[in-house]
Parts: C-alpha cells; sequence; structure tokens
C-alpha cells in the first residue's frame, strides 16, 4: 500500500539529520554479495546507532540481505527453471537511496508496526479511553502514521548464524500516539528447503493494539522494469473486506464469489485488474485489499501463491494470521529509483501482507488486535520459493 507519506521539506530534513560514514574500504577490494550489493553502502550512522546490511545463506545456495534500518528485506535471490539465479525482490543498492525515497511511503521490504494498514479516522478506543494518532492518509493512520513508526528506524540486530537474523526495537508509550512501551523480536530465518520465515513477537506495559507485517515487494521475474501482471495468483480466501474511496474498509465482509477477488483458482494477476465495471477495483485502483484468509490460522495450509511461468519460479505463503492484504503496485509510477538504476513502474511487484484486518481496533466483529501486559504477541509467515 503506498502513500505520500511526508513533503520534500520533512524527507530533506530526515536526511540531513543522517551523517553518513566515509567508505574506507574501495568498492574493488569488496566482495559484493550475489544480489549485487555493498555492505559499505548500507553502513551509516543515525541517532548515535550503527546500520548495517546482513546477509543469509543456506546450503543450497539461497541469499537473502537485510538491513536494520527499517528492518527491511533487500534482495531475496533464488534459483529459476534454467538455474540461473534472480532476485526476486524489490529495493535498493544504498542506506541513502532507503533514506531518500522511503519518506514518501514506498516501505520496500520493511517492517510495520504499530499497526499495519490503516485504522479509521486515526483514532480508536481502548478501555474506553480514545487515543489519537496521526493521520497520514486522506484522514486515516496509515502503518503507524509516524515519521519513525517502525520502517524508519534502526533496529538492534543480532545475527544468531548464517541462515537467522534477529532485530529488536522498543516503542516507547505515547509514540505516535498508541499506548504502552512495546518490545518487538522479530526473527528472519533461511530454511534449508529455500524457504523465509519471519516470526514476530511483542509483549506490552499497558493495554494496546498491534499488527505487525512486512512490506516485501515480490516480483518473480527477476525483471522489474516491467509490469507482474502475468503471474498467476492464487489466494485460499471465499471472502475479502471491501473499501471506501480511500481504501479504508468499509467493515463488511463480502464474499468473492462472481468479482474479480475470486483467486480460489490460480488466475493471471491482470485479468481482471482493471475491471473499471466493479467499484471496489476503481477504490483500490485495482489490488489493494484484505482477504479473509480461509485457513483458520493453520500455518500448514497454503494461504496464497504466486507463481511466473517465464521463470518458472513460485511462491508459497503460510501464515497464521487471519487476513492478508495483496497489494499489487498500482501506486508504483518509475519515480523510485531501485537497485541497479531501475525506475520501478507501475505493477512492477506484488505485496503480500499478512495482518489483522484493517481498523479492526474500531470493528469489534473483527478479529481483535489487543495486546495486555501478560500476554504474548506471537505470529509467524512464511515465504516458500521452489519450482512448477
Amino acid at each position: 500500500m503506498m502513500n505520500k507519506l511526508f513533503s520534500g521539506s520533512m524527507m530533506a530534513l530526515a536526511i540531513g539529520a543522517i551523517s553518513f560514514s566515509a567508505c574506507t574500504q574501495p568498492k574493488q577490494e569488496e566482495t559484493a554479495t550475489a544480489s549485487g550489493l555493498y555492505r559499505s553502502d548500507f553502513q551509516t550512522t543515525q541517532d548515535g546507532k550503527q546500520t548495517d546490511l546482513y546477509v543469509l545463506t543456506n546450503p543450497a545456495g539461497m541469499e537473502v540481505c537485510l538491513t536494520n534500518f527499517g528492518g527491511r528485506i533487500v534482495s531475496i535471490m533464488v534459483p529459476d527453471k534454467n538455474g540461473a539465479w534472480q532476485d526476486v525482490c524489490l529495493g535498493h543498492d544504498s542506506i541513502a537511496d532507503y533514506i531518500k525515497y522511503g519518506y514518501e511511503g514506498c516501505n520496500f521490504g520493511a517492517l510495520i508496526g504499530r499497526y499495519g494498514n490503516r485504522i479509521g479516522n486515526s483514532r480508536f478506543t481502548l478501555d474506553g479511553q480514545e487515543y489519537q494518532l496521526i493521520a497520514n492518509n486522506n484522514g486515516n493512520c496509515l502503518h503507524g502514521g509516524g515519521e519513525v513508526a517502525f520502517h524508519n528506524r534502526v533496529w538492534d540486530a543480532k545475527l544468531v548464524d548464517n541462515q537467522r537474523l534477529e532485530f529488536t526495537t522498543v516503542s516507547p508509550d505515547g509514540e505516535d500516539g498508541f499506548p504502552g512501551e512495546v518490545s518487538v523480536k522479530v526473527t528472519y530465518e533461511l530454511t534449508d528447503d529455500n524457504a523465509l520465515e519471519i516470526s514476530y513477537e511483542a509483549t506490552t506495559d499497558k493495554p494496546t493494539v498491534l499488527n505487525l507485517t512486512n512490506h516485501c515487494y515480490f516480483c518473480l521475474s527477476g525483471d522489474p522494469s516491467r509490469d507482474m501482471l502475468d503471474e498467476e495468483l492464487y489466494i485460499n480466501a471465499d471472502r475479502y473486506t471491501p473499501v471506501d474511496s480511500f481504501v479504508a474498509v468499509t467493515g463488511e465482509i463480502a464474499s468473492v464469489e462472481g468479482t474479480p477477488f475470486d483467486f480460489r483458482k490460480s488466475t493471471r494477476v491482470g485479468d481482471r485488474i482493471d475491471d473499471t465495471s466493479c467499484e471496489q477495483i476503481v477504490n483500490g485502483k485495482g489490488y489493494d485489499h484484505n482477504w479473509v484468509l480461509s485457513t483458520n490460522g493453520d500455518i500448514h495450509q497454503l494461504a496464497a501463491s504466486l507463481y511466473d511461468s517465464e521463470t518458472g519460479i513460485r511462491m508459497d505463503m503460510y501464515t497464521d494470521q487471519p487476513g492478508m492484504q495483496f497489494y499489487a503496485g498500482n501506486f508504483l509510477d518509475g519515480s523510485f529509483m531501485g537497485k541497479k538504476g531501475i525506475a520501478y513502474p507501475k505493477r512492477s511487484a506484488f505485496c503480500f501482507e499478512t495482518q489483522h484486518f484493517p481498523d479492526s481496533p474500531n470493528r469489534p466483529d473483527f478479529p481483535s488486535t489487543v495486546l495486555r501486559p501478560g500476554e504474548t504477541y506471537s505470529t509467524k509467515t512464511i515465504y516458500k520459493f521452489g519450482l512448477d
């Protein structure tokens, strides 16, 4: 989901607040990652904390690169049907570019919190007390709302081993309007069978609401210079949550039957994405909606999948969350310069944001996102890559 968060002047102030460390090692003496990244391009200091690039590899040769700036996935290298390695994740080549573009809301590969997706009217009531949040999306609060939120902060990082990385942070009471001091740990694990598992844990000292997700843009063709409308999508969901003209949920839960939102059989993404006879397609400017998964929280059931026939790469997604926002990159417009100097065009990659439903704090009939002291927020999502 896209949002123009801050003005150019605000972005300039944000960039100005960061002192970039000089690269002391010439590029020709550095070893690039399999995806062509250089660690020195990700090393700087922000608010007294060091940013860096971290690399996970497994015995099969798969590689995932991440940075602790925003807890972001930077690249994902997987083999195609011809044995060539493809980077199937959108992102940038340096911290400088993440700062330059990050405040505009693309959120490439970022951890999202405190609340992924939208909270209507930027407020909610919990235990009789109303909390006012930061409005950053047509009067609504999107992805936490604030300048820092979770996607623009430097997380503490611990590389456990070659296949596991832990990011931790503490969000103080009242940050961006949310109650409670919340301690968060997110673990990325690259398994032997080419799956990237993301595990989220959190605790709080006051009642609060929490809805964490990841905003990775997947491009299974490995070629983000063009749209991905030929990729085939499956979503294990009989229902979805309609939105208004500002892409905020209406509170209704509707059937996908007979609509462009029925992906219970694998279907080309582009077949119905511009069906303007459907009001929901018009409201979302394509697909930017939450599907109500039929998996009932069973992480062993396939929740969704994406397949590219040219590369033969397939991604299966599993989660214990009740919903998934499928966002088809409708607001990418070529203004974001990505890795290898590629300007990402409209619909050049897709997001699978596992989540509780948007605006759940204001919708008592939706699954609850309330977290209380003594409880542990715990959820997992798996993105498994293979060939079909």
